[in-house]
């Protein structure tokens, strides 16, 4: 596609996650009415209506793509063209009216993304970007900060909700980040986590046990402004990897050193 292609399906996709998103927040939902899909990870009618909403308009702008949805809607282009899809990023935010969600959209090719959409109703802030066109927010360019040492860098991770099995793990290396940075935050949205890491407000992020929805806008997002996305261990696939190393590029080497040390 040409960036022209390109830059158009990103401003339709803009338009579609505003509208959507500024539904998602009329709504009101709670504990009581959420589903469990499995241990710690609900869902509720939102997440569902919105990613019925997306598909039916994403359908409308690029007709011949796939989808990789969240909450299962549509069927994969094994080869080709894919929506990667998050209707609601946060749900347990979401439930207990906290105000830190949003929507991931992201077009991949393969698995490598070309466009991404992460749109933040509560804060009205876009977050988008597309393949050699730059990283935005509310039209505005944006670029990782120029941090270089992990000592001075804030970052985030995530904490595992239903995957315990590297929980000590998890533990040891949060301890030690802990010792080694100027701090440590937990959003509850790996999209927001790497939409702030492109904007400069976090120098890094980290999680293992993500999903291709949770990081594939993110992960335009960040490369477009600067910075670098690889798997825990370099690994060129975070997308639908397993695990994700999202840095401004700067802090990336530092980063992996420690991640690593304690998972190989």
């Amino acid at each position: 596609m040409t960036q022209q292609q390109l830059n158009e399906i990103t401003n339709a996709v803009i338009d579609l996650s505003r509208t959507i998103g500024t539904w998602m927040k009329s709504q009101k939902t709670s504990e009581l009415t959420a589903e469990i899909k499995t241990e710690n990870n609900l869902v509720t009618y939102v997440d569902k209506e919105s990613e019925r909403r997306f598909v039916e308009g994403l359908k409308q702008i690029v007709p011949q793509a796939g989808f990789v949805a969240e909450e299962g809607t549509g069927e994969r282009n094994i080869d080709g063209l894919n929506w990667v899809i998050d209707p609601l990023d946060g749900t347990t935010n979401f439930v207990h009216s906290v105000p830190v969600w949003c929507t991931s959209i992201a077009l991949a090719d393969k698995n490598k993304a070309i466009v991404g959409v992460i749109y933040d109703p509560n804060r009205e802030e876009m977050f988008h970007a597309s393949l050699g066109n730059g990283a935005h927010l509310n039209g505005d360019k944006i670029q990782v900060s120029n941090i270089d040492k992990l000592g001075a860098s804030l970052l985030a991770t995530g904490f595992p909700y239903d995957d315990f099995g590297r929980e000590e793990q998890y533990l040891r290396l949060f301890q030690e980040l802990m010792h080694s940075t100027r701090g440590m935050r937990r959003l509850g949205s790996a999209a927001l986590d790497m939409a702030w890491t492109a904007c400069g407000r976090f120098e890094g992020f980290y999680e293992y046990g993500l999903n291709p929805w949770d990081v594939a806008a993110g992960a335009i997002i960040v490369e477009e402004a600067g910075g670098r996305v690889t798997e825990f261990n370099d690994g060129d696939n975070p997308i639908f990897g397993k695990d994700v190393n999202c840095t401004n590029g700067q802090i990336h080497e530092a980063l992996k050193a420690i991640i690593t040390k304690y998972f190989i």
